[in-house]
């Protein structure tokens, strides 16, 4: 029994097996790759060899007659080809695992930060995913106290005035910055993003100079990745900011209603997603908690 190369193999497993397929005799075969059945009743047989790093072999059909003799003709075997296993997921299903880290990132383990990835080839959201990701980040406990933070220090600065003072004026302040976030989140997370097919996160980068950095953190306020992974206009954060703003008008004092609301909401939010983005590309990354990746390598 040899190799491709002429060289011996030895310790294979050789069978000899009846035609029907019952197994006979089992053996190892010898330093020299030789191997013999000794007092085989006649009739028909098959050899089976398996050796370590080969292709099984399986001999022709031969028979035996009474006291003969039988000598198989050279074996060759043949190097077995490798075999590579490739398992293949779907996207939704990458990205649900993604979006679940994603959810465990908070700054100090305290202040959700689901919306930075530091995974830098995350996959696509879907439109259900897109949606479920801005409900947990938007209802976050945290996310209210900071609702009931903001409409303190406008209560304390007579913000809107026409909505007065006292429980009843906090409680209207408190209504309105707590429609104003969710409206905002929904709108600039979820629903431009879905129609618009642009993925509302923030890409950590991470890498390169302070500078690349920088400009990094800056254009992603006026930038965005689309579903299928190129760079676009973030028209969802823009027409999210304005939408959310239009529909203050209809809750806010009509002192200050009309379209400087709306642009001023804007302007706002614009500011503050910059700051925001400066923050997560220079700090977060050592204050949050879980985090999964590390950005652009």
């Amino acid at each position: 029994m040899l190799d491709v190369s002429g060289a011996t193999v030895s310790g294979a497993d050789v069978s000899l097996t009846r035609e029907d397929g019952t197994p006979l005799r089992t053996m190892v075969s010898e330093a020299s790759g030789e191997f013999t059945f000794t007092k085989i009743p006649a009739g028909s047989y098959l050899v089976t060899i398996n050796a370590k790093g080969f292709a099984p072999f399986t001999s022709p059909e031969f028979a035996v007659a009474v006291r003969q003799a039988y000598e198989l003709p050279d074996v060759s075997l043949a190097l077995a080809t490798a075999s590579m296993v490739v398992t293949v997921r779907p996207t939704e299903f990458i990205a649900a695992e993604q979006i679940r880290a994603e959810e465990k990132q908070r700054l100090v383990g305290f202040f959700p930060n689901f919306y930075t990835s530091y995974i830098y080839d995350a996959a696509p959201l879907t439109a259900k995913q897109k949606f479920s990701l801005a409900t947990r980040g938007t209802f976050d406990p945290v996310a209210m106290l900071g609702v009931a933070v903001a409409a303190g220090i406008e209560q304390s600065t007579n913000a809107y005035a026409g909505y007065g003072q006292g429980a009843a004026g906090y409680s209207k302040r408190f209504a309105a910055k707590f429609v104003d976030g969710r409206t905002s989140d929904f709108f600039t997370h979820a629903v431009f993003p879905t129609l618009l097919h642009q993925d509302p996160r923030y890409y950590y980068q991470g890498s390169g100079s302070v500078k690349s950095r920088f400009a990094h953190a800056v254009t992603s306020a006026f930038l965005a990745r689309n579903d299928s992974g190129r760079t676009v206009f973030n028209s969802s954060y823009l027409l999210g900011d304005m939408a959310s703003g239009a529909l203050s008008n209809l809750y806010y004092p009509k002192a200050n209603r009309g379209a400087h609301l709306v642009f001023t909401n804007t302007a706002v939010g614009l500011a503050g997603r910059i700051g925001t983005n400066l923050m997560r590309e220079f700090l977060s990354k050592s204050i949050t908690t879980n985090v999964p990746g590390d950005g652009k390598h």
